[in-house]
């Protein structure tokens, strides 16, 4: 997965609108699962940056493999997002791309190769080498 970009890695959580409908994180109750190190990933990036943050997912068509994930940190929700919580941080997901993330876990891992965030998504019967594009 390349570099996040500047504007990836310091937007907010601070939501001055809601969201149109929000779930807390659990594989019961939530389409989107965010794991622990994500959620505290995403917590440091906002207090490093002095503001708080949600990380937005998004599915776009495009990459070596059909699809790619797309993910920005932003201050506010559009109306259309589902936003989902854990330990105080948030991820957004629209509508549309969360038929191509259902069950899907969001992860941060910190390897010796680098750091990133990473999604484990059962929907996806490929990926390429980078881990950002799929098909499904």
């Amino acid at each position: 997965m390349p570099p996040m970009s500047q504007t990836q890695t310091s937007a907010s959580t601070e939501d001055a609108t809601p969201p149109a409908f929000a779930l807390q994180s659990s594989r019961e109750r939530s389409p989107v699962a965010l794991s622990a190190a994500a959620a505290r990933r995403i917590a440091a990036i906002g207090r490093e940056e002095g503001r708080a943050l949600m990380l937005r997912i998004a599915v776009e068509g495009g990459g070596c493999s059909g699809f790619q994930y797309q993910f920005d940190l932003v201050e506010a929700a559009e109306d259309d997002d589902l936003r989902i919580e854990r330990d105080g941080a948030a991820i957004l997901v629209d509508e549309v791309s969360l038929p191509f993330l259902k069950g899907a876990e969001v992860d941060f891992v910190d390897e010796l190769a680098g750091a990133e965030f990473r999604i484990r998504n059962p929907n996806a019967k490929s990926s390429c080498g980078c881990g950002v594009s799929f098909s499904i």
